[in-house]
């Protein structure tokens, strides 16, 4: 995904040139290329991720596409200040890129880890919250995020995720997409969580169980229709994410619901109230934690077996 959103990042400042990228000492040689087709037009400021988004802010309120890109929690939570105030209560036209989502940065530990930046940046008003599932779409949303007027945070994995969605699947601000049909229960995710989704899905059909898979490329604003289409379907519901299950998208789809009065019997699957303090791989954490595909089939087959009785 980092390598599509650069792609994506450089064709466009070198269309546009109100777009300025910006980096904390991070991605050495990245973006090369971005420097050499906008000249002047990027900066990296160095191991200062609050100046980061301050001059990201002081950018936009200039007329600039200010683009600012570190880790996810250096650029949601060391920053959250600059974040809430330069940038969220001002509508400054900022797009912030948090790259290594969830455990993607597994061996670092949870300074590096992203579990609970979902529902601090969803908390903020007016901030557009996108969580595209592969490298085309990071690409689409990169240009989306861009475009738009506004606020906007923008997570990414790390490297080395395959293209999950099909060939040029439309991606648009607002929009969830159904991935596959099923009438025994739902599968709803976001962001990288898309490929252990749909492997999950894979094992359910073993079992006789037709799992519908709902992707949400954005998380806020959430598409509350289908959400609904969904329940209409089906009211088994299961959430899917790379982050604490606490306020993130797993706690908007069931506020939805609720707040709708539809019928629904949810589960969220993602982590418990913990930090991933055990370290490993992105794969190894997924495992532990109960947010590999195994994992997501079992708890939708219990919750299958559960109305069935």
């Amino acid at each position: 995904m980092r390598d599509a959103f650069v792609g994506a990042l450089t064709e466009t400042a070198a269309a546009d040139e109100r777009v300025v990228a910006l980096t904390a000492d991070l991605g050495v040689g990245l973006f090369d290329e971005l420097a050499r087709r906008a000249p002047g037009r990027f900066l990296n400021v160095g191991i200062a991720e609050q100046n980061l988004v301050g001059i990201a802010a002081g950018l936009a309120y200039a007329g600039k596409k200010a683009v600012a890109y570190s880790i996810a929690p250096f650029v949601t939570a060391r920053p959250n200040d600059q974040v809430r105030i330069a940038v969220a209560a001002a509508r400054a036209d900022v797009t912030l890129v948090g790259v290594g989502a969830g455990v993607a940065y597994g061996a670092l530990g949870p300074t590096h880890h992203a579990i609970e930046d979902l529902a601090a940046m969803r908390a903020l008003p007016g901030l557009t919250v996108l969580t595209p599932a592969d490298p085309a779409e990071a690409a689409a949303a990169t240009r989306a995020a861009i475009e738009h007027d506004g606020p906007v945070y923008l997570r990414l994995g790390k490297s080395g995720e395959p293209n999950v969605l099909p060939t040029g699947f439309p991606f648009a601000i607002g929009k969830a997409a159904r991935v596959r049909a099923g009438g025994d229960v739902t599968l709803a995710s976001c962001g990288a969580m898309l490929g252990e989704t749909l492997a999950a899905a894979d094992l359910l059909a073993r079992s006789g169980v037709r799992a519908g898979v709902l992707h949400f490329g954005t998380v806020k604003p959430l598409d509350e229709e289908a959400v609904a289409a969904a329940l209409r379907t089906t009211p088994l519901l299961v959430t899917v994410e790379e982050h604490t299950i606490l306020g993130g998208f797993g706690g908007a789809v069931a506020e939805t619901a609720a707040e709708a009065g539809l019928p629904v019997t949810l589960r969220r699957v993602g982590l418990a109230d913990t930090f991933a303090e055990v370290p490993g791989s992105r794969s190894y954490l997924l495992r532990r934690h109960g947010l590999d595909a195994a994992a997501i089939a079992a708890t939708a087959g219990k919750l299958v077996g559960l109305r069935a009785a």
